[in-house]
């Protein structure tokens, strides 16, 4: 069977494969992007894992998955110069006017994303090691997560499919 699927197939969502998304920021502007491939190719038939490790566990953290911010700085295609972005109150600012717009687009808020996600049967993994340098417990999780694991399993369930490094 060709590794290419054809047009007509992925209309119908007839896709299979897998994918595997690595996640290491926990900023706006990459946290929802990998939820909207995560969903879609769920969506399509595709067995998804979600690896969060280093600042993507924020993500999946209680007292961060809903406070996460969009920064400014080293941001070149928010239109301001960097300089404007080391400013007090710039990353908060940059955040809510984000917020803002996605609400006025109705884009849904992540943890209804992550929600979203878990019904289409994303699997949804904690990095141990990352968790073990940032002094986290699996109670400091959402309890979405499907379990905390090391790299090595998590290479052993992405086999056979496509790995994103967002």
């Amino acid at each position: 069977m060709s590794q290419v699927q054809s047009a007509r197939e992925v209309e119908a969502g007839k896709t299979g494969g897998k994918i595997s998304i690595i996640l290491s920021k926990g900023t706006i502007d990459m946290v929802y992007p990998a939820f909207f491939i995560a969903t879609t190719a769920a969506a399509m038939g595709m067995e998804v894992h979600m690896f969060f490790t280093f600042w993507g566990l924020d993500a999946v953290r209680r007292d961060k998955v809903e406070k996460l911010k969009l920064s400014p700085v080293g941001n070149p295609s928010l239109g301001m110069p960097n300089i404007l972005g080391v400013l007090p109150g710039m990353t908060a600012l940059a955040t809510m006017m984000m917020r803002k717009r996605m609400a006025e687009k109705q884009v849904p808020k992540l943890y209804d994303l992550i929600r979203q996600a878990k019904e289409l049967g994303v699997k949804l993994h904690a990095c141990s090691t990352t968790m073990a340098v940032m002094g986290l417990k699996e109670s400091d999780l959402i309890p979405e997560v499907d379990d905390v694991v090391g790299a090595t399993t998590f290479l052993q369930l992405s086999e056979g499919g496509q790995v994103l490094f967002i």
